[in-house]
């Protein structure tokens, strides 16, 4: 949901990972997602938000984020945010 406004959001949240000892478990991963639904917050800080969470979770070696926003105000938008070295760009 937009934080101003109110009003729902929609776009696409990719996830690439290099895993390290542990990983996700989908199930998990789409309920955790689901709890944004609700939220009032901007592009750029569900994208790093939901980063920093899953590094948290499960420490992989690499992982790249990224969000994939439809227009708001006519302007589209695609945010990426990357964790570890080496992180091939999408």
């Amino acid at each position: 949901m937009c934080p101003k406004t109110g009003l729902p959001d929609f776009g696409e949240i990719r996830i690439q990972y290099v895993p390290g000892q542990t990983c996700l478990e989908l199930k998990a991963l789409k309920y955790y997602l689901a709890d944004y639904r609700n939220q009032g917050i901007f592009y750029e800080a569900a994208t790093n938000k939901i980063l920093d969470d899953l590094v948290g979770a499960c420490q992989p070696k690499r992982m790249t984020v990224t969000g994939a926003f439809t227009a708001r105000g006519g302007i589209s938008t695609t945010v990426v945010a990357t964790h570890g070295t080496n992180v091939p760009p999408s």
